[in-house]
């Protein structure tokens, strides 16, 4: 690989850690995503800061937490002019690129959020975080015949197709370009995929996948059995296995048009979703099933592919990371444990509807609240490495508070 190799992030909504074929789910059909991590470091705790999608996403670009980067709330849009990875890439020489959901402009929070508003919304050019050449939508989880505007498309254009095979295909295009003007001695390309599957509506059909049948699925041993709860994980599980396998393919297609021995590649989600665990759904609780992250990096400087990684990244770490490729160096990771919050909190159904934050490493989950006084208070304190599912909080054990109250002073 060259001194400034392409660089790619795959970027997927609500793809938990735990639902990979190579992370032991039988459930999830992930060959291509599988074959990547048997030639890539897989990053066992990797985290999001925010297990929310416009926090996450902005977290992920800038290398800032929230709301330090200018975002708080799910309905705030990254401001105009804020500095993000593509900013620096182009400083170093990049062809920058976008492909895909942005959902960090302003949204109508008059109009749903599935539908084509969302999705036909325009995202002008001081919008769209500094990236050369920008392809996408701001929302709207049409996982099926997308629309998409940008840079070579004036107008919101309706594409057919599995959203997720539509975006391969055209940032495939975009990645050969780059590749055959580089052998004439253009810049390297860095490129962000932003697909939103597999998030609901869980569903919207998958094209040549066939779900599988909810009453045969293994739920997670933290998820309530014999009544609703289960009966909405098993249906919902259903269709987000089925989208998983449309995406696996999809994220296949895409790197079958890749120069993979000159490429970075990074697959990673957002944020992941509960899924019944703990009698909850969606995303924004600290809980393993929504904060947790998938994280394969192929081809990264200075570690053996097939291996596991066990350093407390998160999301946050990953544009640093990018500019150390860039610059043709390695980036090393600095902290034992990773910060996660939701910053405000969020009035959409069946999401946290508090404001928390804490950390979590390999070994402890901290999360605390504030009470009316603005004081903190423990909410939730988990000891992950005896108890991985979170069945036990120890945040009320008498014999734990000293060793919370001092892991509080790191906060």
């Amino acid at each position: 690989m060259g001194l400034q190799p392409n660089i790619l992030w795959i970027v997927t909504t609500q793809w938990r850690a735990q639902a990979c074929g190579y992370a032991g789910d039988v459930q999830a059909r992930t060959p291509w995503v599988d074959g990547l991590a048997s030639e890539a470091v897989s990053f066992a705790q990797a985290v999001t800061p925010h297990p929310l999608g416009p926090q996450a996403r902005a977290a992920l670009l800038t290398g800032k937490l929230c709301p330090e980067n200018g975002v708080s709330g799910y309905w705030d849009a990254l401001r105009p002019g804020t500095r993000t990875v593509a900013h620096a890439l182009n400083d170093l020489g990049y062809a920058t690129a976008w492909f895909g959901k942005w959902h960090l402009s302003q949204r109508d929070r008059s109009v749903p959020f599935v539908g084509e508003a969302h999705a036909r919304q325009r995202v002008w050019p001081e919008q769209r975080g500094g990236f050369a050449f920008w392809e996408g939508f701001e929302g709207g989880f049409l996982l099926n015949d997308p629309w998409l505007h940008g840079t070579r498309l004036d107008e919101p254009r309706h594409f057919k197709g599995y959203q997720a095979d539509v975006l391969a295909q055209r940032a495939g295009e975009w990645c050969r370009e780059q590749e055959e003007h580089r052998v004439a001695g253009s810049s390297p390309f860095f490129a962000v995929v932003s697909l939103e599957s597999p998030h609901p509506p869980y569903h919207a059909p998958t094209p040549h996948v066939q779900a599988p049948e909810p009453a045969g699925l293994a739920l997670r041993g933290n998820v309530p059995t014999g009544g609703d709860v289960e009966k909405q994980a098993r249906a919902e599980l259903a269709g987000y296995y089925a989208h998983i396998e449309a995406t696996d393919r999809a994220i296949g297609r895409l790197l079958a048009e890749i120069d993979l021995m000159q490429t970075i590649v990074v697959f990673t989600s957002v944020h992941g979703d509960m899924h019944g665990s703990h009698g909850l759904f969606r995303k924004a609780w600290p809980y393993e099933e929504s904060i947790r992250v998938p994280l394969l990096i192929k081809h990264l400087p200075g570690k053996g592919p097939g291996r596991i990684d066990q350093q407390p990244v998160s999301l946050v770490d990953l544009s640093h990371m990018t500019i150390a490729w860039a610059q043709g160096g390695e980036w090393h990771c600095k902290h034992d444990s990773a910060l996660i919050s939701m910053p405000s909190a969020t009035e959409i159904a069946l999401q946290c509807p508090q404001a928390w934050y804490g950390f979590r490493s390999a070994q402890h989950k901290l999360v605390l609240t504030r009470d009316a006084a603005g004081r903190a208070v423990p909410w939730l304190f988990f000891d992950l490495a005896r108890d991985p599912l979170e069945l036990v909080n120890l945040a009320a054990d008498a014999g734990r508070q000293d060793e919370i109250r001092e892991m509080m002073r790191w906060l």
